[in-house]
């Protein structure tokens, strides 16, 4: 059974910010394969099928680690098949990384997963929302996106459930030479 976890922060106050792209992977990806995110389990909202649970833990995105291993263990799922879905500041807008492994690049929500479930073996799909050019950080991921980003952004988080079914269907390598690249629109 593979693991698809959106980070992200619940409340209406932060649905359409920087800090939420993924809940909006996870959402898109509940449409596509068209497994509804209906179920309220361990204090995270659930899609399930026999091969695939969708979560977007209902917390804040730097406590979402507690929620993820508890996941993990209800549903006896192996970190080689987490897959966590994250906003990263250091890609460009639009750009998506496939990572295997690794640190938590400043990101706590991902520092958060590491530390409850005590490895840094899982995959990542991060989702570039670019650096800010005057705000500090933290102002910048939980403000929402610009009309420009808007209009991209449905293309953009589309791409990144396709990232996520290749990597399921297809293996890393695959998913990994088709979108670890920059974003040509």
């Amino acid at each position: 059974m593979y693991f698809i976890c959106g980070l992200g922060n619940k409340g209406l106050a932060y649905k359409n910010t920087r800090h939420n792209a993924g809940y909006l992977v996870v959402e898109r990806l509940s449409s596509r394969l068209g497994l509804p995110l209906c179920q309220k389990i361990h204090g995270s909202i659930i899609g399930l099928s026999d091969n695939i649970l969708l979560a977007k833990p209902q917390t804040f995105m730097n406590l979402s680690g507690k929620m993820v291993q508890i996941l993990m263990k209800e549903f006896n799922i192996e970190s080689e098949h987490l897959i966590i879905v994250h906003d990263d500041m250091d890609l460009e807008f639009g750009e998506l990384k496939i990572k295997w492994n690794g640190g938590d690049g400043g990101h706590r929500g991902v520092r958060s997963v590491i530390e409850h479930i005590g490895t840094r073996d899982f995959f990542r799909l991060k989702v570039g929302i670019g650096r800010p050019k005057s705000e500090n950080a933290e102002d910048y991921v939980l403000s929402p996106f610009t009309e420009e980003e808007k209009n991209l952004l449905p293309e953009i988080i589309d791409r990144a459930a396709q990232a996520i079914e290749t990597l399921i269907r297809e293996g890393k390598h695959k998913a990994m030479s088709l979108y670890n690249r920059k974003w040509m629109r």
